[in-house]
């Protein structure tokens, strides 16, 4: 629990967007009191660190430095903290360091912080901010890649583009509230809102593509093969294909999304980096120093998540464990662990703290509930552990209700199925069924997947080494996306290759 999806690692086929989202909202709304004790018990407090990775101190006189220690620490809570490993911090601190010295601004200084999230992701604050998530370093083949990455948020910095950014939506509040004053037609207000928005938009989309152009220039200065930035963007759409939702799922958000469409990046990237000669001949990819300095490195979940394991749930420090249906897919959110499968049928479970010590019965009637059944309420027994369980139902929905308790916390799964589905009773009957106490030494046999570095020997096929991947059913599948293999593409002796293990 406790984490954003992890998409690669359960690596299911996905849903509908509109579907999953709906399901997920449904099982939100029939909750109307209660916030999850998980998430009081594990939000994070994250200040800036004491010692933080930094390739140049923030200058203590750069005004747009205060706007980025302002959010600083909001960006590293919300990513589930910084990412702590000298050896990938040391990996991340050379790269950065070369392209610093080839900066179109020398005199600005970075602080460079890894995120503790499988997203891949990476983005800039004013002052000199950088962000680079695990998850993209899980991605990345090469040094040259994340050079990439990071020069282009260099060039963010070094463009100002987060406090032009700020004045623009500044004016556009105003502007939209003139618009709300003067204009008494709700849709027409409306509609010269859309048109601020898609100003804002465009504006960004001008801003990435200066930014490309900037970090390519930034590669090829600082002896980086300068296609990487083609390549990584070429890695980061294969990776978005792996793990999309729906082919035909609604596009209004790409289209107001600050990104241009990837193949017109890939093609300017390459564009560019031709000024620095043929793709291949030019530039270090640093490849081998790349790969030592990930080995170990952490993927999908954290501990303090809990791990999503098949069909099963565990979480190490709450010392529990579930299963879900076959066919189910199961997302670990920050708040609760949520689950999809056939039939739009939709699974909740989260935690609150158990803070009166009242009886189950009484705690499931106590107001939490919309649309609760008062006369399906009753005691029962989960594994030897005291729970009850209650029906509910809300416009075309049919809901199981069932909390256990354990210590000071009740555990509550909810399950939604359209109305009149004969699965409702099944469904919940497989999650009370496997609910239960982990013992001591199953927790201490949980590990976390890393990301291993191995070197392919005679015989070693690429089939071979991707069934040795964890953590995933669509092992060939992931072992080529993160070694940026193509469907024909083969290994000899002496390659190395990433695989994700305990």
């Amino acid at each position: 629990m406790l984490g954003e999806v992890r998409h690669a690692v359960q690596g299911r086929k996905r849903r509908s967007a509109a579907t999953r989202a709906g399901l997920v909202l449904l099982l939100a709304g029939l909750l109307t009191a209660c916030q999850s004790a998980l998430e009081q018990t594990y939000e994070p407090t994250v200040a800036p660190s004491s010692n933080p990775q930094i390739v140049d101190e923030v200058q203590k006189n750069d005004p747009r430095a205060a706007m980025g220690a302002r959010e600083h620490p909001r960006i590293v809570a919300s990513y589930g903290g910084e990412y702590k490993d000298a050896k990938t911090e040391r990996l991340v601190a050379r790269i950065a360091g070369a392209l610093t010295a080839v900066s179109e601004n020398p005199n600005q200084s970075y602080r460079i912080t890894i995120l503790n999230s499988p997203a891949i992701n990476a983005f800039a604050l004013p002052g000199g901010y950088l962000y680079v998530t695990r998850g993209l370093l899980a991605l990345a083949n090469d040094a040259s890649e994340v050079a990439a990455v990071l020069s282009h948020e260099m060039a963010h910095v070094t463009a100002n583009h987060g406090i032009e950014r700020q004045k623009k939506e500044e004016a556009e509040v105003i502007a939209s509230r003139v618009v709300a004053e003067v204009l008494s037609s709700n849709i027409a207000g409306k509609q010269a809102l859309a048109r601020g928005k898609l100003r804002l938009a465009a504006f960004s989309r001008n801003q990435e593509l200066q930014a490309d152009v900037i970090g390519v220039r930034m590669l090829g200065e600082a002896g980086y093969d300068p296609y990487a930035a083609a390549r990584f963007l070429d890695s980061m759409a294969a990776y978005g294909q792996f793990t999309s939702v729906d082919p035909e799922s609604d596009q209004s958000l790409d289209f107001l999304s600050s990104h241009p469409n990837a193949p017109q990046r890939v093609e300017l990237a390459r564009r560019h980096a031709r000024a620095f000669g043929a793709e291949g001949s030019v530039g270090d990819r640093g490849r081998d120093y790349y790969l030592a300095g990930i080995d170990g490195l952490l993927y999908g979940d954290s501990p303090q998540e809990g791990y999503v394991r098949g069909q099963t749930f565990l979480h190490g420090k709450l010392g529990i464990r579930f299963d879900v249906p076959q066919g189910f897919q199961i997302d670990n959110k920050a708040d609760a662990v949520l689950a999809t499968g056939p039939g739009d049928i939709a699974i909740r479970f989260d935690g609150v703290a158990d803070n009166q010590r009242q009886s189950l019965v009484n705690y499931i009637s106590s107001g939490w509930v919309t649309g609760l059944k008062p006369e399906t309420i009753r005691p029962i027994s989960v594994n030897g552990l005291e729970a009850a369980t209650a029906r509910a139902a809300a416009d075309r929905w049919e809901f199981d209700v069932t909390v256990i308790r354990i210590g000071d916390q009740i555990y509550r799964f909810l399950t939604a199925v359209p109305q009149g589905s004969p699965a409702l009773e099944p469904t919940a009957n497989v999650l009370r069924g496997s609910f239960r106490q982990l013992t001591a030494q199953e927790v201490a046999s949980l590990k976390p997947l890393r990301v291993r570095i191995v070197t392919a020997r005679p015989g070693d096929t690429v089939a071979s080494l991707a069934a040795r991947m964890m953590g995933t059913d669509r092992k060939l599948d992931l072992f080529r996306l993160i070694n940026a293999l193509t469907a024909t593409s083969t290994v000899k002796p002496g390659d190395k290759v990433k695989i994700i293990t305990e």
